[in-house]
């Protein structure tokens, strides 16, 4: 099966060539069958990744230590699960991992428009055999061949990164990847739009929805790797500002903002150069959160690559699609023009261009700061580090905009306000925003920052509360329905309005748990079995923690030592709390796994810093005992999951299709009605 998928990963490239060509010229000559044939290498291709993806699988489960990917990523006692997800955990299997992902949407999109949309498919079905057939090149000329073989057949293997045993480690990556590659539909329909002069906002329709999944599986993916790093890396924190972490956020500022300027398209005509470019941008942006992660140019804790051969291969590549995309762009400018201009700076307008505007300075100084060491090596020869206070100094001001420009942009009015609607939308959510923060303020809140948020978080969500209940009320007095059948039909009739509106719930509560951080309490001790530490929470109660003891135990993969807690809150038992300290053998690598208890306001949060004797606790020497530990409480953090549950909630409802509306037959004869377009008509 291995040397199958080898023989498939080979036989995938002309075919994705061949796509790639008979897309352009079928489009160019308007050759029906060309077109088709093109299409229909796209499933081919997508076929030979399959099987290439399970030879790798096989490779893994079956424990054939001759190729070099196995024997570094996997060894025998790695259990089936993570032996599963070594396809995605280094450098060359991930790669293989983004080209039949990728090949997967490509086919779905060639399936969903095998009879409409003909004119765009051409160019579509050529842009996307052409970035597959770049990840396939990569693959067999860069040096990164997943199927390369050792010269001898090594006993074991090293394996899996012991920071990648985790259960998020697991699906973090791939959901991530699943956003990245489903942004090239998008990219691909825009740059097909101008090659075949269709510059209308028919391809921002059509690529709506791709633009929404990619967006849903990247904030999904962001969100599964915050929880990730706060349950395996020991530190008590969710985000630290790595380099790989950035490089997933950048497309995700640019695809949120792509998809409120589509709005403004839609709706007034306008931004249409804006809206190319920031397709550009973002599946740019893709290609460089890849590039990064593997590349190994960068040092991260997610990084793992074994060349930087192909750091230069994948700057031509992005390169090479800038140009290309620019000149198009040039060339289409006459067709571009707006159809209107923004009349207010008090509109829906231009409250969307501003978050567009704030959602790319974000992304630019996030950008900078990550590729800034670089810069400064490659200058100076000194790398110089740029960590967590310069993103939090510029992002903070950046992101509490961003906060009210959620609540402001859905509500205002568009091409101007008037003084009666800014006084109907914003009069009493300003109110309750002001009054939520004296409040805190009144009971000891202290931090600015914090304390702005929390006021914004409400004036926001009481637009969108207010937004739903005049809803609800219109439509249970106008259809005399119950209150909670009248919601639901209200989302249901218009999904992609209110499920926004969720999602904006979801953007809320994340943004409170973030604000949380500033009120966290750390604190570290040393304790013999029988010692107690106390720490007190912001909510105003204490927790003693009481140290029973630590234990040892050997596993398949690893040696695990094991520190018990029991847990008093104000003196009354709540439970016991578990903390370990792992050695692996196979990779002389420690981790740390945390002992986390979670309620609706807070976690209690404890780390086995680290423990006196590690040999004298196997040999069960009592005098082994002592530990150093860790102890947070973390205020709020569970809101960033219910947040990213309720964003989930509401990027499913702006994606659940809209059941059609069938219109009656009109009079018009058969022979006069619409027939779909040839296959690969198109205008030049």
């Amino acid at each position: 099966m291995t040397a199958l998928g080898e023989f498939a990963l080979w036989i995938a490239l002309p075919v994705s060539f061949w796509g790639m060509t008979m897309g352009f010229v079928g489009g160019r000559q308007g050759r029906g069958d060309l077109v088709l044939s093109a299409e229909r290498s796209v499933h081919i291709v997508f076929a030979l990744l399959v099987v290439a993806s399970l030879g790798i699988i096989n490779a893994f489960l079956t424990d054939q230590f001759q190729y070099w990917y196995v024997a570094n990523y996997s060894n025998r006692q790695l259990d089936v699960f993570f032996k599963i997800s070594g396809l995605w955990a280094g450098q060359r299997g991930s790669l293989v991992f983004w080209a039949v992902l990728l090949a997967l949407f490509s086919s779905v999109c060639v399936f969903l428009n095998r009879r409409r949309n003909r004119e765009f498919m051409p160019y579509v079905v050529g842009i996307l055999q052409g970035i597959l057939g770049f990840f396939i090149v990569v693959l067999l000329f860069a040096d990164v061949n997943p199927f390369e073989q050792l010269g001898f057949v090594p006993p074991d293997g090293a394996g899996l990164n012991p920071q990648l045993q985790n259960y998020w480690m697991t699906i973090h990556p791939p959901v991530l990847y699943l956003g990245f590659t489903a942004f090239s539909i998008p990219f691909a329909f825009a740059m097909s739009a101008l090659l075949s002069g269709r510059t209308d906002s028919r391809w921002i329709v059509l690529t709506r929805r791709w633009t929404l999944l990619s967006w849903f599986f990247l904030s999904n993916g962001i969100i599964f790797g915050m929880r990730w790093a706060y349950e395996e890396l020991g530190w008590g924190g969710y985000w630290f500002w790595d380099p790989v972490e950035n490089a997933s956020l950048l497309p995700w500022l640019t695809a949120t903002a792509f998809l409120h300027s589509i709005m403004i398209q839609e709706n007034r005509g306008m931004l249409k150069i804006w809206n190319m470019s920031l397709v550009l941008l973002t599946f740019l942006l893709t290609i460089f959160a890849t590039f990064l992660t593997r590349s190994g140019l960068i040092e991260s804790v997610h990084t793992f690559a074994e060349n930087t051969r192909i750091a230069m291969i994948f700057l031509a590549f992005m390169g090479s699609i800038f140009v290309a995309s620019v000149v198009l762009i040039v060339y289409r400018l006459p067709v571009l023009k707006a159809e209107n201009q923004i009349q207010s700076f008090l509109s829906r307008e231009a409250a969307f261009l501003l978050n567009n505007l704030i959602l790319l300075g974000a992304a630019f100084a996030v950008l900078w700061g990550t590729i800034f060491p670089l810069i400064s090596e490659g200058f100076t020869g000194t790398q110089i580090a740029v960590g967590p206070p310069f993103f939090n100094r510029v992002n903070i001001p950046i992101g509490l905009v961003l906060l009210a420009l959620t609540g402001i942009g859905p509500v205002i009015a568009w091409r101007r306000a008037t003084r009666r609607n800014l006084k109907r939308n914003f009069a009493i959510p300003v109110l309750v925003g002001l009054a939520v923060a004296a409040f805190l303020f009144g009971v000891g809140a202290r931090d600015g920052y914090a304390l702005i948020t929390f006021g914004l978080s409400s004036f926001v969500l009481t637009i969108i509360l207010v937004e739903f209940w005049k809803g609800t009320r219109a439509r249970a007095r106008i259809e005399g329905e119950g209150v909670l059948p009248a919601f639901l039909h209200l989302i249901s009739r218009n999904r992609r309005r209110w499920g926004g509106y969720i999602v904006h719930v979801g953007v809320v509560l994340i943004f409170t748990a973030f604000a949380g951080r500033a009120f966290e309490v750390k604190l570290t001790d040393t304790l013999e079995p029988g010692d107690t530490v106390s720490v007190a929470s912001p909510f105003g109660h204490d927790y003693t923690l009481t140290y029973q003891g630590i234990s040892s135990a050997r596993e398949a993969n690893f040696d695990r030592w094991v520190a018990l807690m029991s847990v008093d809150r104000n003196g009354e038992p709540v439970g016991s709390l578990s903390t370990e300290f792992r050695w692996y053998p196979s990779r002389q690598m420690s981790t740390k796994e945390v002992g986390v208890r979670s309620t609706l306001l807070e976690d209690l949060y404890v780390i086995l810093a680290e423990a006196e004797d590690f040999e004298g606790i196997v040999a069960n020497d009592p005098g082994a005992q002592r530990i150093i530990v860790e102890v947070q409480v973390n205020p709020l953090v569970g809101w960033i999951w219910y947040g990213g549950v309720i964003l989930t909630i509401g990027a499913l409802i702006g994606l659940w299709p809209a059941a059609e509306v069938r219109k009656r037959p009109t009079s018009q004869s058969a022979g006069d009605s619409e027939k779909p377009a040839a296959v690969g008509a198109v205008s030049a």
